[in-house]
C-alpha cells in the first residue's frame, strides 16, 4: 500500500520505467492502481534503435508484474514524507503481531 500511495503522488510527473525485457519507457505518468499497474502518456522509447516498431506508441499501459525499476526525477520525490509514511507502516506491521495470540504447538 506504501508505494501505490507513493506513486499516487507522482501522477503527472515526468517518469522512466524500465521493464524485464529490457524495455525502457519514457513518459507522463497518467494513473496507477493497487496492482502497481502504470498507464503512461507522451511516450517515448529510450533506446528507440532496438525498438522501432515502438516508435508510434503515444500512450500505453503497463502491467505491475512486468516492471523492473522506475526512475523518477528527485525534485518531484519528497524523502521526508516517505520516510515518515514507512516509518508508520512499520510500527503498524509490528502492532498487528504483538496483538497476535502466540499460539504453541503441542
Amino acid at each position: 500500500m506504501l508505494f501505490y500511495s507513493f506513486f499516487k503522488t507522482q501522477v503527472g510527473q515526468q517518469v522512466t520505467v524500465e521493464l524485464k525485457n529490457d524495455l525502457a519507457i519514457k513518459g507522463t505518468l497518467e494513473s496507477v492502481d493497487q496492482f502497481l499497474n502504470f498507464k503512461l502518456k507522451d511516450i517515448e522509447i529510450v533506446d528507440p534503435e532496438r525498438y522501432p516498431h515502438m516508435m508510434s506508441v503515444k500512450n500505453c499501459f503497463i502491467r505491475g508484474s512486468v516492471v523492473r525499476y522506475v526512475q523518477l526525477s528527485p525534485p518531484t520525490v519528497d524523502t521526508a514524507l516517505l520516510q515518515d509514511a514507512a516509518r508508520r507502516e512499520a510500527q503498524s506491521t509490528q502492532q498487528i503481531q504483538q496483538a497476535k495470540p502466540n499460539v504453541a504447538s503441542a
